[in-house]
């Protein structure tokens, strides 16, 4: 007990926030491999959606001129489950997780799909323990250097390559989910993606949605560079 409130007090200490309810805390960080204790796998739900409200109204005030269209991959950039897990590595989370051993021995406190869950957890963790307005701070002040890098809006990559495809006189984009692996709790979904004349490309990722802007990002990549 007096090593887990040493863990929690150097947790602390990395987000720069003290808890009121550190049982909010000590569930963020609970993987559902670790069984004698409550998941975080709820808080990952609630600070999902905590964490698209603050962004989607930041974009909103910042870009008043930004169309929906121009607003969504900015949106779909800074919410993604790698920029999730971008973060919870600058903070360290990984290596406060509690997780089974098997999980931990086999890579667990670095895997990207923990480590955004883990995040989403936090942000929950602080939007119950002290209000929207203190996950909101929390997270502007961590996603500070992301929001003030972004310039023009960036294109989605389905977006591109489906404007790449109509530019051409080609169909849209078909994508195809070809496979799934990995347990329950972190699945990984391989998605392909076909344009006409049999171009196609594949990817990875621990969402469909992901692994389809993967799979659209790489054929753009595949297709340009022939050009």
């Amino acid at each position: 007990m007096a090593r887990w409130r040493e863990d929690l007090d150097a947790l602390e200490t990395a987000l720069d926030r003290r808890f009121e309810n550190r049982d909010l805390l000590r569930e963020a960080v609970t993987h559902a491999s670790a069984k004698s204790a409550t998941s975080n796998e709820r808080l990952e739900f609630l600070g999902d959606r905590v964490l698209g409200i603050v962004i989607a109204e930041t974009l909103v005030a910042r870009y008043p001129k930004e169309s929906e269209g121009q607003l969504a991959p900015r949106l779909n950039a800074l919410v993604s489950r790698e920029t999730c897990a971008q973060i919870a590595t600058r903070l360290g989370i990984g290596d406060h997780m509690v997780m089974a051993r098997s999980e931990a021995t086999s890579g667990g406190r670095t895997k990207p799909a923990l480590l955004a869950n883990a995040m989403e957890a936090v942000i929950a963790a602080v939007y119950l323990d002290a209000g929207l307005e203190a996950a909101r701070g929390f997270i502007l002040d961590h996603w500070a250097h992301l929001l003030n890098a972004q310039g023009t809006a960036p294109t989605d990559p389905k977006t591109a390559l489906q404007e790449w495809a109509q530019a051409r006189g080609q169909s849209l984009p078909v994508y195809e989910a070809i496979g799934r692996s990995g347990p329950d709790h972190a699945p990984l979904f391989i998605i392909r993606v076909t344009l006409d004349g049999g171009h196609s490309a594949e990817a990875e990722a621990p969402s469909k949605r992901a692994a389809e802007r993967e799979s659209a990002r790489r054929l753009l990549d595949t297709l340009t560079s022939k050009t």
